[in-house]
């Protein structure tokens, strides 16, 4: 079996101990370089897109079991701007705790206002996708790769740029809104328009099973033919239902949500060290998309104890 993990953000934040399955596995592999990219430019590549936009939007609702038809989709997820002196900051809505309930009423308004200009699907997780009448200019970037950052909701064009204005009129006035900030929460007061574009007719990947929170992946590997399913909490719960043989992608991304690397080590890194010394997986490769680096890891490689560990920051 040969599993391959796509693990954005592991070198960004350096953990608080040393961590020694994960150093161990890539002390010991071979390292490939790569040009840096973020996620989805990365699943873009992998699935044999070449350089299309990636239609993050549609293949959302594919990864749901909708159907994108031939229409125009962007994510359109809901977020919080932190307004400064002369920029934003952005919050996404996984740092909102944005209930069903709310993200459904808040849903259905915006649907009410815009009719068939914009058409919001809430596809869970705080993730919206729009259909829309005209097509648009959205962002580049995904919201978590913007979250934190300074941003500029005109830099999306103008038309975007007017839908999003007409949202934030009506969220601010929203009664779910109120009630956040009478609790002291962030209100959901903008949309992040990303991942535009009209669903590709599919992709190409090398995987038979594809594992992941992230819906655009989830999209790609049912575009492709791959077994699509969710994240389990860990390598031994991802085993249990892992055929021997093929290839197998495992997207691990909850380092750009609140998740810490430590986490990984104990419910991913470490089972994975310790199956791969035992055979039941007999190759192990490792992405950081957004570090440009990749790791290649077989069992024999475990003995080669002249390569040394070192701390995860040091990859940076």
């Amino acid at each position: 079996m040969h599993c391959e993990l796509a693990v954005p953000g592991l070198f960004r934040s350096p953990p608080q101990a040393r961590l020694p399955a994960i150093e161990l596995l890539l002390a010991r592999g071979r390292a490939a370089a790569a040009e840096p990219q973020a996620l989805e430019g990365w699943l873009r590549e992998a699935f044999g897109l070449g350089g299309a936009p990636l239609a993050a939007g549609a293949l959302t609702l594919i990864a749901g079991g909708g159907d994108p038809g031939d229409a125009y989709w962007t994510r359109a997820d809901p977020v919080h701007l932190r307004v400064m002196r002369d920029h934003a900051v952005l919050l996404p809505g996984s740092e909102l705790s944005l209930s069903p309930e709310e993200s459904r009423a808040l849903c259905e308004a915006l649907n009410r206002h815009f009719a068939a200009r914009l058409a919001l699907h809430d596809a869970g997780a705080q993730r919206w996708v729009a259909r829309l009448e005209q097509q648009v200019e959205s962002h580049e970037i995904s919201t978590l790769e913007a979250a934190g950052q300074e941003v500029d909701i005109g830099a999306q064009g103008a038309r975007a740029a007017a839908l999003v204005n007409e949202a934030q009129m009506l969220l601010h006035a929203h009664p779910v809104n109120e009630a956040r900030e009478a609790r002291g929460e962030p209100q959901v007061n903008s949309l992040w328009l990303w991942g535009g574009g009209r669903a590709p007719r599919a992709a190409q990947g090398r995987w038979i099973s594809v594992s992941a929170d992230d819906p655009v992946a989830l999209g790609l590997a049912r575009l492709a033919g791959a077994h699509a399913q969710p994240l389990p909490a860990g390598l031994a719960a991802w085993l249990q239902h892992a055929p021997q043989e093929g290839r197998h992608l495992v997207v691990l991304d909850g380092l750009r949500y609140a998740q810490q690397v430590e986490a990984l080590e104990r419910d991913w890194f470490a089972p994975l060290a310790a199956a791969l010394r035992a055979g039941r997986i007999g190759m192990l490769s490792l992405h950081v998309p957004d570090s440009a680096a990749a790791f290649e890891t077989v069992r024999g490689d475990l003995r080669r104890f002249w390569r040394r560990r070192k701390a995860l920051e040091r990859y940076a």
